[in-house]
C-alpha cells in the first residue's frame, strides 16, 4: 500500500468530503454549465473523465473509486434528461497513466503492479486516451450516449 490509499477503517470523514468535492461535485458543476451553454447553442458534447479504478476494486481506493463511480452513473443520467438537445454526455475512464500526478506518492512497489496488470505491460500514456476523448467529442459519435469507456489496455 502506498500514502495514497486508506482503507475505510482509517478514512475519515474530511478526507472522503475532500475527494467528492474535488471528483463528484467539480464534474457535477461543470457537466451542469455545460449543458446549459450546449442546449442554448444547439447541442454539442459533454465528457466527463472518471477512472479505471471504479472497476479495478483496489483496496485503499474506497473514497476515490467511489467518487469516479458517482461520475459515471451522473453520465447515464445525463444522456436521458439530455434527451432531445442534441448533447450527447459520456465518461473516458483511463487506467494508470504515466502522469506526474500518477507518480505523485506511489511506491514503486504499486507502480509496477500496475504496469504488470496491464495486459501491454506498461502505463498507458496521454496518447492513449486523447484519441477516444476526441473522438466522442465529434458528430460521427452521436449514436453514443450514457456511457463510460475504459481506456485501459484491459487493465480492469
Amino acid at each position: 500500500m502506498d500514502r495514497l490509499s486508506v482503507y475505510i477503517m482509517a478514512l475519515s470523514h474530511c478526507l472522503k468530503a475532500i475527494v467528492v468535492a474535488v471528483n463528484t461535485r467539480g464534474a457535477f458543476l461543470c457537466a451542469k454549465e455545460a449543458a446549459n451553454r450546449l442546449k442554448r447553442g444547439g447541442g454539442g458534447r459533454i465528457i466527463l473523465i472518471s477512472s479505471s479504478a471504479v472497476a479495478s476494486l483496489w483496496p485503499g481506493f474506497v473514497a476515490y473509486a467511489a467518487s469516479k463511480a458517482t461520475i459515471e452513473v451522473m453520465v447515464k443520467i445525463l444522456a436521458k434528461e439530455l434527451k432531445g438537445t442534441g448533447i450527447t454526455a459520456n465518461c473516458v475512464a483511463p487506467g494508470p497513466i504515466a502522469t506526474e500526478m500518477f507518480f505523485t506518492g506511489r511506491s514503486k512497489e504499486v507502480v509496477q503492479r500496475c504496469i504488470d496488470e496491464s495486459p501491454h505491460n506498461r502505463l498507458g500514456r496521454s496518447e492513449d486516451v486523447a484519441p477516444v476523448v476526441g473522438f466522442l467529442a465529434t458528430d460521427v459519435s452521436e449514436w453514443i450516449d450514457g456511457e463510460t469507456i475504459r481506456v485501459n489496455s484491459g487493465y480492469a
